[in-house]
């Protein structure tokens, strides 16, 4: 006896049938709003980077907070959190200016304030000049280019140590070339102590640093019409005349976002002091960074040094805040 199937027992369980019995088809899956799929994929694409922040830096950050409250010397280093707390003292010590701690703590202040605004107007005014010398098509540009990101390309360690051979008062290139060959100086000074250490710190921190300005502002310069120059030069305005009142302008935006940044990285800098120094810096060029990080680990007092990182990053937020505000009212009255 032959047994007959119908269509609708061939077809597979989660699959409909056609009205007019025809061949099955998918059954379709409700789909999410259009508008929630475009809002949530965004924050959807952002998750893992929010993750890897919140892990790398917001977790070591809120840790220091916290061991900035307790009393964290060498006796509680294997079980940090077993540290009696001290509310505020931490903070007392650091900001004490009539103690030791506090003293030396404002004198480091005060040195890598005066660094960072030296090096950071270096490495404006030095990138700025490169990237409009280099705006005029002559033989050789694209490897004079290349030249001046050298600085910028190399390892940091790999650079200052080269530049701490340098600075040798003996067999040193520097004193080499300025008392030797030139005759500029009246002997060998030391370059790696003393007063003459700030000169050196800065001088290393302004080589590795002003090839990012130069990148930066030599990208922002093609995005200006060259029509603006060649309308000024018939009007016959000069070289002065045009980056005044068509360069610098038109450089202002990202002139405002490249200064900040090169504060930041400035003012934080730790590797150039630590690399060309080692643990103790002079007094001349003690930044904070290192400053901090003697506190720490070389006192074993880490309660402390955490109260002087935090009110460091209080500090570099303040900067921030303002320097956002002001610069934003700046550009709204100028757009009015």
């Amino acid at each position: 006896m032959t047994t007959t199937v119908t269509a609708r027992e061939e077809a597979p369980p989660g699959r409909g049938r056609r009205p007019d019995g025809g061949k099955p088809t998918a059954r379709r899956r409700p789909r999410l709003p259009a508008r929630l799929r475009r809002i949530g994929l965004p924050y959807l694409l952002l998750l893992p980077a929010l993750l890897l922040e919140l892990l790398i830096h917001l977790a070591p950050m809120v840790i220091g907070i916290v061991m900035s409250f307790k009393e964290l010397t060498h006796l509680f280093i294997g079980n940090w959190g077993a540290a009696p707390w001290n509310a505020l003292d931490n903070y007392r010590v650091a900001v004490d200016l009539d103690a030791p701690i506090g003293a030396a703590l404002l004198r480091s202040f005060l040195v890598t304030c005066a660094f960072s605004v030296l090096t950071v107007g270096l490495c404006w005014l030095l990138g700025t000049a490169a990237a409009i010398c280099m705006q005029e098509n002559f033989r050789g540009r694209g490897l004079l280019r290349a030249v001046f990101l050298t600085p910028y390309a190399l390892p940091v360690y790999a650079a200052v140590i080269t530049w701490a051979f340098m600075f040798q008062r003996d067999n040193g290139l520097v004193n080499h070339v300025l008392h030797d060959q030139l005759g500029l100086t009246d002997g060998r000074p030391f370059w790696l102590l003393g007063d003459n250490s700030f000169v050196a710190l800065t001088v290393v921190a302004v080589w590795k640093t002003w090839p990012f300005a130069f990148l930066i502002v030599m990208a922002a310069l093609q995005n200006i019409p060259k029509d603006l120059y060649e309308a000024a030069a018939l009007d016959g305005a000069g070289i002065r005349q045009q980056i005044r009142r068509i360069t610098l302008p038109a450089l202002r935006p990202v002139n405002q976002v490249l200064v900040l940044v090169l504060f930041l990285w400035t003012f934080n800098d730790f590797n150039t002091p630590y690399v060309l120094f080692g643990k103790a810096a002079p007094k001349a060029a003690d930044l904070i960074s290192v400053h901090i990080y003697q506190s720490s680990f070389v006192t074993w007092n880490f309660g402390t040094g955490s109260a002087m990182s935090v009110l460091l990053l209080l500090f570099l937020l303040m900067v921030t805040a303002g320097y956002l505000l002001v610069t934003s009212r700046g550009r709204k009255h100028a757009d009015g």
